[in-house]
């Protein structure tokens, strides 16, 4: 009886250092694979790590992990850096590498933005564009190819030589269209803007106009002239008519009034009517 009972406290004796060997052992793994974990982490996290940066996020923040040479530590982010998109879970939001030759992407099969070198074309990156599409160096991407179009012809334009439209037989005339819409590199180039012709017009004299000119400048003076002339002798009347007329009134000024005789009726012979 008394070995049963040493034999059964040997047995829980081993048992009780067993079980304390293997939660020892639970806990120094979990120190290597995290160890100084934090509740109170900086920057985004929800824990963290001394060694591994952000082990998780707090709600609505995206966890990516950066390479810094050999190692890489997590981060939490608001947005996805260039090169990744967004993945959002239940329990985790990470932050996933697009392919290899996008620069931005949506999901990993529709890219927003090519690498160099490379067209987008339908959330894809293309070395060739498709048929049909040319390369547009500018926004890197496939675009429609566009051609030239031009408006209609204006009315021709009155037949001239020289600058001039008359005093010729044979000139030319011209008309004009405007661009529209320019072409891409791809695309048919544009017509000529301007055509010629030659034109006939019945031959007339023109007037000159430095003659002409000339012409109706010296009448102008010389109407100016001959008004000025009757202005002055119109002028020169007024002045001899006020001198006389000062002249008289100066010598009636001087000269005595002369008194009227009375008037006196003539001696007539008395008419012998009886006979």
């Amino acid at each position: 009886m008394q070995l049963r009972l040493i034999s059964w406290f040997f047995i829980t004796l081993n048992f009780m250092e067993y079980t304390g060997s293997q939660h020892a052992s639970r806990v120094r793994r979990q120190g290597r694979m995290h160890p100084n974990v934090s509740q109170g982490c900086q920057g985004g996290c929800a824990t963290c790590s001394d060694y591994n940066g952000c082990l998780s996020c707090k709600p609505r923040l995206f966890f990516v992990l950066e390479r810094i040479g050999m190692k890489q530590i997590g981060v939490c982010l608001s947005s996805c850096p260039s090169g990744y998109y967004g993945t959002r879970y239940p329990d985790i939001n990470k932050c996933a590498k697009c392919k290899a030759d996008c620069d931005t992407c949506f999901t990993r099969n529709f890219c927003t933005k090519c690498k160099s070198g490379f067209y987008l074309y339908s959330g894809k990156c293309l070395e060739k564009c498709p048929d049909g599409l040319e390369a547009n160096n500018h926004t890197m991407e496939c675009t429609s190819i566009v051609h030239c179009e031009a408006s209609e012809w204006s009315p021709w334009s009155p037949c001239t030589k020289k600058g001039k439209t008359c005093g010729f037989k044979r000139g030319n005339e011209v008309r004009v269209r405007e661009i529209v819409q320019h072409p891409s590199a791809r695309g048919n180039p544009c017509p000529a803007t301007s055509e010629s012709r030659k034109c006939i017009v019945q031959r007339k004299r023109c007037q000159k106009e430095g003659k002409g000119k000339k012409n109706r400048e010296e009448k102008r003076k010389k109407s100016n002239k001959e008004e000025s002339k009757e202005t002055k002798q119109e002028n020169k009347g007024r002045a001899a008519r006020r001198q006389n007329r000062e002249q008289r009134e100066n010598k009636n000024k001087t000269q005595p009034k002369k008194r009227k005789a009375p008037n006196k009726e003539p001696n007539v012979a008395p008419v012998d009517t009886a006979h």
